[in-house]
């Protein structure tokens, strides 16, 4: 959500961040906003101005009175019953505008930074770079569940049955290797500076509201029934719940985080989810980033973050890509975004294994997330995030990479204190 003051001043802006993200049906968003907050402000200026009668009025009443002057009091008393009624209809003006306010203003998209390409969709997104050598072996890479069903790691079938598509079950060595991955990855992010979380796997509505757009609510979100909670998409969700409604001293920042949770969506949307496969599904693990830091910062943590999964892929013998998003690729609370992209052999192409992205002030505005200042006043604080990995999606990439000639997955030399010592699967 962006500072109304900048609708205020600069209206013009907003309207041109609004066509770069090929939003011009919010276009109106913005007029309607001006005309709303006009009058919010003529009804407070007007509130103000009625209080203040009532308080100079209220005054000379029992003066009236001690005076003798029953008829002049009892007018006072009518004038400030008058004013009563008007103020109290104003309030109520004043509340319902202020909603209209607000639920305008959260659909109006975060102005992005003059440095993303303009584009409409994902395929306008811009490669960076590369890191390392994607190779494609001279024998053939099978499906990734084909990979997983010759080494008894995957069981769909079972899944299919219990829970529905979008579900797996893994079992033995593939298992174990997907936990391995994530205990890598802990203790990777811990020797960066993070500090290590487990946090809540549900939230409250009024948590989402403030991390997400309502789109990608809908979208992603699963709502236990009968209560305010949601179950989490991303551990980043509950991250940087833990912040609301808190100001925090300079001292305390940045907030450096890296926490671990399993994630929940509905992948409601073009894609859908996969028949036979574990690329898009309903329920996965992951390790994420999360910074909370000085506005001036948040450009510098971005880089560090995604050079973060950059490191973990290639310590593990990927070779991956970034990938700068477009405009119009750009989630309505970001600032700018970059994917990593992971090398398939199998495909001959890269494929999207996280998304690092800075929100700026969106959520901390949302949610109330303050830094301490003295001397200039409180401000919002700068919100990151960034997957660092998410199995089982990264082991299409693991798999696909380390498959060796005779059907063996090779496990390289990081990982293989958490496999036991295992050099091979299979």
């Amino acid at each position: 959500m962006i500072d109304i003051r900048l609708v205020r001043t600069n209206p013009e802006l907003v309207k041109e961040n609004i066509r770069k993200k090929f939003q011009d049906e919010k276009l109106v968003l913005v007029d309607e906003v001006l005309d709303l907050d006009k009058q919010y402000r003529e009804a407070r200026t007007r509130c103000d101005e009625l209080r203040s009668q009532r308080n100079s009025i209220s005054k000379q009443i029992g003066v009236l009175f001690g005076q003798g002057k029953r008829d002049e009091a009892n007018a006072a008393k009518a004038q400030v019953s008058s004013i009563n009624e008007e103020l109290e209809s104003l309030e109520k003006s004043e509340v319902d505008l202020e909603a209209e306010i607000k639920k305008r203003m959260m659909v109006i998209p975060q102005i992005i930074d003059d440095s993303v390409p303009i584009g409409k969709d994902d395929s306008e997104n811009v490669e960076i770079e590369r890191f390392g050598d994607p190779v494609v072996p001279d024998y053939e890479i099978p499906y990734h569940v084909d990979i997983m069903e010759r080494l008894a790691g995957i069981d769909l079938d079972s899944a299919r049955n219990t829970s529905g598509n979008g579900f797996y079950y893994l079992r033995g060595d593939i298992a174990r290797l997907h936990s391995s991955i994530l205990s890598y990855a802990r203790d990777f992010m811990i020797n960066r500076g993070f500090t290590y979380y487990i946090p809540p796997f549900m939230i409250r509505g009024n948590v989402v509201s403030g991390v997400m757009s309502f789109t990608e609510m809908e979208n992603m979100m699963y709502k236990i029934e009968g209560e305010d909670l949601y179950l989490i998409g991303t551990s980043e969700h509950s991250m940087i719940g833990k912040f609301i409604n808190t100001i925090l001293d300079k001292d305390q920042l940045p907030q450096t985080l890296t926490s671990y949770s399993p994630c929940f969506r509905k992948e409601v949307g073009a894609h859908g989810i996969e028949e036979r496969g574990v690329y898009r599904i309903h329920q996965f693990e992951k390790q994420e980033m999360v910074v909370v830091c000085e506005p001036e910062d948040s450009m510098k943590w971005y880089d560090i973050l995604w050079q973060n999964t950059v490191d973990f892929f290639r310590s593990l013998d990927i070779p991956v890509r970034t990938l700068e998003c477009c405009s119009g690729d750009l989630a309505d609370l970001k600032v700018k975004s970059c994917d990593v992209e992971a090398w398939s052999p199998r495909q001959k192409k890269y494929f999207e294994v996280g998304s690092c992205s800075n929100l700026g002030d969106a959520q901390a505005r949302r949610l109330g997330i303050r830094i301490r200042d003295k001397e200039k006043g409180n401000y919002f604080a700068h919100t990151l995030n960034n997957t660092c990995v998410a199995p089982p999606r990264m082991l299409i990439a693991f798999l696909e990479n380390n498959l060796q000639e005779d059907g063996r997955i090779r496990i390289p030399e990081p990982l293989r204190p958490y496999m036991g010592g295992q050099e091979y699967i299979g």
